[in-house]
């Protein structure tokens, strides 16, 4: 999807999805606040936190893992794009990730030195240092092409269309793959990506790292007992925005994975996102709330959070049970998911803080 902005204003932070359906808040344009989505959604952060619990834990360092020893890539090859294209890569030597979910695939595929640029979404500290060429939806064709691509990685919710027409134009290899939406879809990015740049046996094995890592976190010990209800929240003070997820906030995969329901799945919320409101947050009731740590820390933390309409008359409120984990790795879907799924078990079975 092409997002209908540009620049917006809102803070930047999952991982690039599907249609969002926001609602408009009073003093916020419709098209800033799908363009704050849009990068939500594409797993934008600036914090060097993976997972932030509230208990005083210091932050693990945001670094992706690389498979070894590097793979030698075997090029050419001729992929199929997921907008229905067929496209040659001849060359895996200059290689740009629109997005920070691709960028990480790549990066963890030990590709990583092929990579000159990035999205502003690859937050992990082994990317810090290239040029952003690109915000999430956002895409500077002009920034992209002066850099002399011969790879450019891009999924179907990347835009404006028109920058993805131009680079396309300038005879650059351009191979877009379809979003994640959930943990089923870990292997297929992986698979896709690591044909595109000519390791497919590398591809391989990183899926099964991934797969085996994967399991582990989810035979992570946890209560017996009713599963928690748990209700996905995506914040952002300095813009008003004050969204619920629903079945298609690209949450539940996680959610369901740690022994949880996803609250406003289950409640009957079929959209992505729905404003919050007291009566919204009364019908979840979750038990837990799930936020990234940035829109955490754009309220003012869980005090501030407490103060959001609703939430303080939750189960969730109530025992100030709160799991924060950073927007650029939440919803990647990619090959630190574990991470994300132990961290999301271990704050939803920790006591709550008070």
């Amino acid at each position: 999807m092409t997002w209908p902005c540009r620049k917006p204003r809102a803070p930047p932070p999952p991982t690039e999805r599907r249609t969002v359906h926001p609602v408009r808040r009073p003093g916020l344009l419709a098209g800033a606040l799908l363009c704050a989505l849009a990068l939500t959604l594409t797993g934008c952060g600036t914090s060097t936190d993976k997972a932030t619990v509230h208990s005083g834990t210091t932050p693990a360092a945001d670094r992706i893992e690389p498979i070894t020893p590097t793979p030698a890539p075997h090029l050419p090859v001729t992929v199929r794009s997921a907008d229905g294209k067929q496209v040659e890569v001849r060359s895996g030597a200059r290689v740009v990730p629109l997005t920070g979910s691709l960028s990480e695939i790549v990066f963890t595929l030990g590709l990583g030195r092929q990579v000159v640029a990035r999205d502003i979404t690859a937050t992990f500290e082994q990317a810090a240092k290239l040029p952003v060429v690109t915000r999430a939806h956002d895409v500077s064709a002009e920034s992209v092409l002066s850099l002399k691509p011969t790879l450019v990685l891009a999924d179907t919710t990347t835009g404006p269309a028109e920058a993805v027409d131009q680079i396309r134009a300038a005879g650059t290899p351009l191979v877009v793959v379809e979003p994640a939406k959930s943990l089923a879809d870990v292997d297929r990015r992986i698979e896709t990506v690591a044909a595109a740049l000519g390791v497919p046996d590398a591809g391989a094995e990183l899926k099964s790292r991934t797969d085996q890592r994967i399991s582990a976190a989810r035979a992570t010990p946890r209560k017996s007992g009713a599963k928690p209800r748990v209700a996905f929240l995506y914040l952002r003070g300095s813009a008003s925005v004050y969204l619920l997820g629903g079945a298609g906030s690209g949450a539940s995969s996680l959610i369901e994975a740690a022994g949880g329901v996803d609250a406003g799945k289950e409640s009957g919320l079929t959209k992505d996102f729905t404003a919050i409101t007291s009566e919204a947050l009364a019908k979840a009731a979750p038990d837990a709330i799930l936020v990234m740590s940035k829109g955490l820390a754009s309220v003012g933390g869980i005090e501030g959070l407490l103060k959001v309409p609703g939430v303080a008359e939750t189960p969730a409120g109530l025992d100030r049970r709160v799991v924060s984990i950073d927007d650029g790795v939440l919803l990647n879907y990619g090959p630190r998911t574990d991470e994300v799924l132990t961290s999301l078990v271990d704050q939803l079975y920790a006591r709550a803080k008070k």
